[in-house]
């Protein structure tokens, strides 16, 4: 894979994300279409040594991901935030009962420059489900590398053994 540079000179942002999963030792992902994730998902998918399964629901994808985990795998899963509220059963009576890591990877929709006014209710929620669940989360800042991020999430997920998410937000993604 050829890593094309940003106009700042880095990595663009999904680069880096891939980068992050990557470095951090993520083997298995599955993902969930999200217009912001289009061009990470071709990356992740082209990666020999990354098991890529395309899902159609998230509770679908914390059910397989727990497989991978107990499979020897350390699993990660790409997805829009909005599928957060389909998700939460599985991670509760599945990740979180049986102390299962898993890095969730999310495009933070629904916040500041979101065109669709129906993504905005839960984008405002995310933050707080996931503090409701005690899910730690990260989101990047402007001065941290995303690919540091991605790292101290996975570890974070596998020294607390729980679901972790990292919230990527519409500016994030337009940077590429």
């Amino acid at each position: 894979m050829i890593l094309s540079p940003s106009i700042s000179g880095d990595l663009t942002p999904s680069e880096s994300i891939f980068k992050g999963i990557r470095d951090a030792g993520i083997d298995f992902i599955v993902s969930v279409p999200c217009a912001n994730l289009k061009e990470l998902i071709p990356i992740v998918d082209k990666a020999p040594e990354i098991i890529h399964l395309p899902v159609t629901r998230e509770e679908e994808g914390v059910g397989i991901c727990a497989g991978a985990y107990m499979g020897g795998k350390n699993p990660a899963m790409l997805m829009q935030n909005s599928g957060l509220g389909n998700s939460i059963n599985a991670l509760a009576s599945l990740d979180m009962l049986y102390s299962i890591p898993l890095l969730m990877i999310m495009s933070h929709r629904g916040v500041e420059g979101e065109p669709i006014v129906a993504q905005v209710p839960m984008g405002e929620l995310t933050p707080k489900l996931l503090d409701t669940m005690d899910i730690p989360y990260f989101r990047p800042e402007d001065d941290v590398d995303p690919v540091k991020i991605i790292i101290k999430a996975w570890n974070t997920a596998s020294e607390l053994k729980k679901p972790v998410a990292v919230l990527l937000p519409i500016p994030f993604w337009r940077k590429q």
